[in-house]
Order: C-alpha cells, then sequence, then structure tokens
C-alpha cells in the first residue's frame, strides 16, 4: 500500500472508531505544507495529525510518517494508567505510591507518588511498577482489548513501552485518544473520567489542553511525543506528534513547541 493510501485509510478507521462519521464516508487528511515551517524553525523531522470535530476536518504534515508506527514512551502511560486501575494495582487517585529511595535525576520522580504526581512528573518507576504488577500476559491482554499500536510486549515487562518493543503510529494515538474522550473505551467510565483529568496541562474560561509528552532515548533512533485534545464548546481539537529527537532531552522542548503553534494558527489554543 502507498503511503498516502496507507494513511488515509488509517484516518478512516480513526473516524469510524470515533463514532464520528461512517467508515468508507470519512475524508482523508488534508495535508498542510505550511506547517513544516514551523519543524524547519526547530529543527526538527517529524510529523503531526489534527483532526478537528468543530469542523469535521482533519489535517496533516508528514503523511507518510504520521502512518509509521514509532515506540511510544511515556505517552503510553495514558492507556498503562486504565490498565492498573482496571487490574486493581491502583485503587484511586489518593492511592500513595512509595518511592524506594533511589536517587533519579528527574527531581520530581524522588518522592512518593499519586496517579496525579506522576503523570505530572512522567514518573518512569511508577508505571515500572504497575507492569510487573500487571505481568506481560495481562499487559499482551489489554493491549489487545484496545487495539494499541502493534500489541508488542517483548521480552522485559518493565520497559516494553521504551525499548521499542511496543510501538503505535500518530493516526492509531488519535484513534485511541478520541475513544477515552468519549468514555468509549473497554474500561470502567469512572476510570476513564479520571485518567482525563490528570491529563490536564492547561486549562483557559473556554478550553481545556489535555496532554501528554513522550521522550524515547533507549532505542537507536530516538523519538519524542506530544499527543492529547484541546476541549472547546465548538469541539475537540485532537492531535498526535512525533519528531526525531537525536539530542534527547536537549530536543525534548521542540514537541510542545511545535505542536502549540500549529494548535495556534488553528484557533484551538491561544496566542501568547
Amino acid at each position: 500500500m502507498k503511503p498516502a493510501v496507507k494513511v488515509a485509510a488509517l484516518v478512516l478507521l480513526v473516524a469510524a472508531s470515533a463514532g464520528g462519521v461512517a467508515a468508507g464516508t470519512a475524508p482523508a487528511p488534508t495535508t498542510r505544507p505550511e506547517w513544516e515551517r514551523f519543524f524547519s524553525e526547530n529543527n526538527a523531522t517529524g510529523t503531526i495529525l489534527v483532526v478537528d470535530e468543530r469542523s469535521d476536518e482533519q489535517w496533516v504534515w508528514n503523511a507518510e510518517r504520521a502512518a509509521a508506527r514509532y515506540c511510544p514512551a511515556s505517552t503510553f502511560k495514558v492507556p498503562h494508567a486504565l490498565f492498573a486501575l482496571d487490574a486493581g494495582v491502583l485503587r484511586d487517585e489518593f492511592t500513595k505510591i512509595t518511592w524506594d529511595g533511589t536517587e533519579h535525576t528527574i527531581a520530581g520522580w524522588n518522592a512518593d507518588q499519586t496517579l496525579r504526581s506522576s503523570m505530572r512528573h512522567s514518573t518512569v518507576w511508577v508505571y515500572q511498577g504497575f507492569a510487573r504488577a500487571i505481568g506481560a500476559e495481562r499487559e499482551r491482554a489489554y493491549l489487545a482489548k484496545v487495539g494499541y499500536g502493534n500489541l508488542e510486549v517483548g521480552d522485559n515487562v518493565a520497559t516494553f513501552w521504551l525499548d521499542g518493543s511496543l510501538a503505535i503510529s500518530a493516526v492509531e494515538q488519535v484513534a485511541f485518544l478520541r475513544r477515552l474522550y468519549r468514555n468509549e473505551l473497554p474500561f470502567d467510565v469512572a476510570h476513564q473520567r479520571l485518567v482525563k483529568d490528570v491529563m490536564i496541562n492547561e486549562a483557559g474560561r473556554d478550553w481545556i489542553l489535555r496532554a501528554k509528552t513522550g521522550l524515547s532515548v533507549r532505542i537507536d533512533r530516538p523519538v519524542g511525543w506530544w499527543v492529547g485534545w484541546v476541549e472547546t464548546p465548538q469541539g475537540a481539537v485532537f492531535f498526535a506528534l512525533n519528531i526525531d529527537v537525536p539530542g534527547g532531552m536537549a530536543d525534548a522542548a521542540k514537541r510542545e513547541a511545535i505542536g502549540r503553534a500549529v494548535l495556534v494558527e488553528l484557533g484551538a489554543l491561544p496566542g501568547s
């Protein structure tokens, strides 16, 4: 399948899975060549897919890459939190997750955590604990249950979303997020609402930004993500962006810089 055809077909699945339009009638995303400047200004190579429910339009920069799968890194914390809640590993948002005293370079990780703090600080050791408690067999079952990416757990249950075993495309990220937005994932609605609550990054009088970053540096071609949606009175605007991050953390800020520039241009976020 040619890349352009492949991404169009996958976006049909995005629309169908979200219940917005019938399969076979959804439009292919419109390529936005002018968005290349946001990547070039940040010296970055990547893609962004936007599904705008305010107007039932879809836009993409670099459609071929939007259809390609990459290591999800910490964007996997969103479904992983749902798995942990469903499995009973995590009771609720107030459950204390005890720090074992191991020092980490990220200061926010060096303390006891809750679901909210672990999402805010992207605390890897918390989710590694969830994975060990859930176990590889149940992790695979959950991945299949929600149809997440390539469904692979690999050989190490504590690193499969970081080491390249698990992989997902930008198109698939948006499809998953649209189901979460509508509480249509196969989990308790209260759990879906809780995870959406801890995803809130910012809010204004008439908008809410729910998003998660990801940065994988354990693979040969490091990748950074920013995925989520902006809620407005006119409808939600979903996005999934990934870029190459050869500089690791030094390139991390580029993810939101590019994504926010696109969302501001679309009027989904206020300008500075």
